[in-house]
């Protein structure tokens, strides 16, 4: 029996502050501050309204994924973090330990966006679900996505995605 619960615990995805990480539930805890500043890069989301641009943050490694943007207190309004998910899959990202709302926008292959999931709730535990497969998730400042008008079928134009 506590084989048992130790395997099923073990065996759980665990995400970590809105990006995807399979760690076990120990390792979670080991994440005590916000990691340094990532490299950054140029991305464009292309809206009816125009295009809006921002300097993202890219993580690109499992550890880089794991940390995301937890600890962090604030978001600059053109800023973000962009995660690269590799091939399609569903994703379910939270908030733990995100102390701030984020706009989560999920992206599909081809730089389209899936899903917003606006305004999350800071430290919640609850999945936020990508709602199919994506290969790309961007965190903006909560409230953004609205600000920009940033809709479900909108380009986002980075160098991870191929154009169309």
């Amino acid at each position: 029996m506590i084989q048992s619960r130790l395997s099923r615990r073990l065996g759980l995805a665990a995400f970590v502050c809105t990006f995807l990480a399979v760690l076990p539930a120990a390792a979670q805890d080991d994440i005590t501050h916000a990691q340094s500043t990532l490299p950054t890069e140029e991305l464009t989301i292309v809206t009816h309204s125009g295009a809006h641009r921002f300097r993202v943050e890219m993580a690109t490694t499992p550890d880089e994924r794991d940390v995301g943007l937890m600890y962090r207190p604030a978001m600059q309004p053109d800023h973000g973090m962009f995660f690269e998910m590799g091939p399609p899959q569903q994703a379910a990202f939270w908030m733990k330990n995100c102390p701030v709302p984020l706009d989560m926008l999920f992206i599909r292959a081809n730089g389209r966006i899936l899903t917003v999931a606006a305004n999350t709730t800071p430290y919640s535990e609850a999945p936020i679900g990508s709602g199919g497969p994506i290969t790309g998730v961007l965190e903006l400042r909560g409230g953004r996505a609205a600000e920009i008008d940033a809709q479900p079928g909108d380009l986002v134009r980075v160098r991870y995605f191929h154009d169309e």
